[in-house]
């Protein structure tokens, strides 16, 4: 019974000293992050909208783009087509 207890507490104590070097590990990794941070800030760049960006703005709701409907509908008769045969 002794012997139970005695290795219980050491095991206790090893649980204690891990959970210990973890919590010391982590605040010293928060306070490292935060300095850098600090020394470091992020710079903000503005955005530029490019003419890409411009060009492919999406359709107000309702409208659909024909061209993107058949391109679709052609690629499901496809699908269809090779997947019915298998």
């Amino acid at each position: 019974m002794g012997e139970l207890s005695q290795q219980l507490s050491e095991a206790l104590s090893i649980m204690i000293m891990g959970m210990g070097l973890v919590f010391i590990f982590l605040s010293t990794l928060i306070i490292g992050i935060s300095i850098v941070a600090r020394l470091f800030p992020a710079t903000q760049q503005a955005v530029v909208p490019t003419q890409a960006a411009v060009n492919t703005q999406a359709a107000p709701a309702g409208t659909l783009d024909p061209a993107l409907v058949a391109a679709i509908t052609t690629a499901v008769h496809q699908y269809r087509k090779q997947h019915r045969q298998s």
